[in-house]
């Protein structure tokens, strides 16, 4: 019994070593060319992520950085902080370089016996009949193009900005925080005591003077010097249907979202553990691993990665239309909210875990 999997990425490494873990035979079909991912960008993990990630992935306590603290600014309110949600006995999430997770996932699976890696992609036809299940985690497949097209789309007009800031050593740099700036959201991520990850979304400039922005905004460190900065364009979209027959998108392709959360790569994490729950109950039942798997994850994770989604885009289009009007009322009432307990344990539970079953 074999598995497809369409594109060599991080969601689908981290999905490939789920499934050899479970014994799973797994064909992994990518473009010859060489994986390009910028050395400035990075990625944040929640904790229950992590979690799940050392227990049935593979463990990578050593490459993380943890954040056990986050503070939410408001230039409107002359850089005043307006939200806080820690937690000083624990971690609330990791910072890790994409780079340095992809090749280290690279560098696994190399050495398992479960999983070829082919350069030679053939026709999704083909690729029906051969294999129980397809997962296509490349936007580039004719696969996709074919069989699954159909989505909800929506353009930021925006670019996310990133580098990383070298600086003098900051002990206890375990706190990130985001400033919702006139321009968009800037982000200050912890990775290191000597490094910082900078994530800027910027409406409207592909071209910005990234260092005056990350000048004007750090209120901590000493910098010694900024890495090359590098851009992407942001966009949302979900798509309208998941799968087609024995073919599954997966990853970014199912739901892509503005970085302001850093739920991206958590939201695929959580996809991946509906899906090792599923393959696990078909194993358990002595039945085969088809597509019916496929038709249980799209009704059990399509409603809840939409809502989750478009509560990020929320909040981006909340502090948006804040500095569009000119006014402070919306920090000032956020900075009210952010008081209560409850609330704030409320948010800190949901950016965890996104929408519990």
């Amino acid at each position: 019994m074999k598995v497809c999997i369409v594109g060599n990425g991080l969601t689908a490494l981290t999905l490939a070593k789920t499934l050899v873990n479970r014994g799973i035979y797994v064909d992994i079909f990518f473009d010859s060319k060489t994986i390009k991912i910028n050395k400035n960008r990075t990625l944040a993990i929640s904790k229950s992520n992590i979690e799940f990630f050392n227990k049935n992935i593979a463990n990578i306590d050593r490459f993380l950085w943890k954040i056990n603290n986050i503070e939410i600014y408001s230039e409107q309110l002359d850089n005043k902080k307006i939200l806080n949600f820690q937690n000083n006995n624990n971690y609330l999430f990791s910072i890790i370089k994409n780079q340095k997770l992809l090749n280290y996932l690279q560098s696994v699976l190399k050495k398992n016996k479960f999983i070829k890696f082919k350069k030679i992609m053939i026709k999704p036809d083909l690729l029906m009949k051969k294999y129980n299940l397809i997962f296509n985690c490349d936007p580039n497949s004719k696969i996709l193009k074919k069989y699954i097209y159909k989505s909800i789309n929506k353009s930021y007009k925006s670019y996310a900005h990133t580098a990383i800031i070298n600086h003098k050593k900051f002990t206890n740099n375990n706190t990130a925080t985001q400033t919702f700036t006139k321009n968009g959201p800037l982000a200050f991520l912890p990775i290191s005591e000597t490094e910082t990850s900078v994530v800027y979304s910027c409406r409207g400039k592909k071209i910005i003077e990234l260092e005056n922005s990350i000048k004007k905004f750090n209120t901590k460190y000493s910098i010694l010097g900024v890495d090359k900065s590098s851009n992407f364009e942001l966009k949302l979209s979900n798509l309208r249907s998941y799968r087609y027959k024995n073919i599954l998108a997966f990853g970014d392709l199912l739901h892509r979202l503005h970085p302001l959360a850093g739920q991206g790569f958590n939201m695929s994490i959580r996809d991946i553990q509906v899906i090792l729950k599923l393959i696990n109950n078909n194993i358990e039942l002595g039945l085969e691993l088809d597509k019916s798997i496929f038709i249980n994850f799209e009704k059990e994770t399509k409603h809840k990665n939409y809502i989750f989604s478009n509560g990020i885009d929320f909040v981006y289009e909340f502090f948006s239309f804040e500095s569009k009007i000119n006014t402070k009322i919306l920090s000032q009432s956020v900075k009210l909210l952010g008081n209560n307990r409850f609330l704030n344990k409320f948010f800190t539970k949901f950016a965890d875990n996104g929408i519990a079953n």
